[in-house]
């Protein structure tokens, strides 16, 4: 039998964080997040040389850094362009929960236009990510409008 491209229990896209402390970034991401560990090697010395958490349904890896490998964390290069989105169940507990294990709140929970209660948050690690709970469906007419209507500054969903 062939060899899967796709490995079972994967998607097409996973996320890979590089973080200047592995083993706490896992503990953090187990205590704030809910995170599952599926495996980790360990490279000595408190380095993670390879990790897979399941948080829901998805899986993220992630690994200490590596500078000889240009594998380098927010920290080391002063912040990160990219954000992760994690829908979970209910917003304001998960977020609530990272806020007290260490998060910082980049922007507080709220209803949003395009349906969902969302908040963002970067990690002790640097990494950002938008925590949500998807509360009411928009058709994309609706969705166009209330974009409108915020970039207007008239307020009105």
């Amino acid at each position: 039998m062939a060899v899967k491209p796709i490995p079972d229990g994967y998607h097409s896209v996973t996320p890979y964080l590089i973080v200047d402390d592995g083993p706490a970034a896992l503990e953090f991401y187990a205590k704030a997040l809910g995170a599952v560990e599926r495996m980790r090697l360990d490279s000595g010395g408190g380095v993670v040389g390879h990790a897979e958490l399941e948080i829901g349904d998805s899986v993220v890896m992630l690994a200490s850094e590596f500078p000889d490998m240009d594998a380098l964390s927010p920290a080391t290069i002063g912040g990160t362009p990219v954000s992760l989105m994690v829908y979970v169940g209910d917003v304001d507990a998960v977020f609530a929960r990272a806020v007290e294990e260490g998060a910082e709140v980049v922007r507080p929970v709220a209803d949003q236009f395009y349906g969902d209660r969302a908040g963002r948050i970067r990690d002790p690690f640097g990494h950002e990510w938008t925590l949500s709970t998807h509360v009411e469906d928009v058709s994309p007419e609706e969705l166009r409008r209330r974009q409108e209507a915020m970039l207007s500054g008239s307020g009105e969903m």
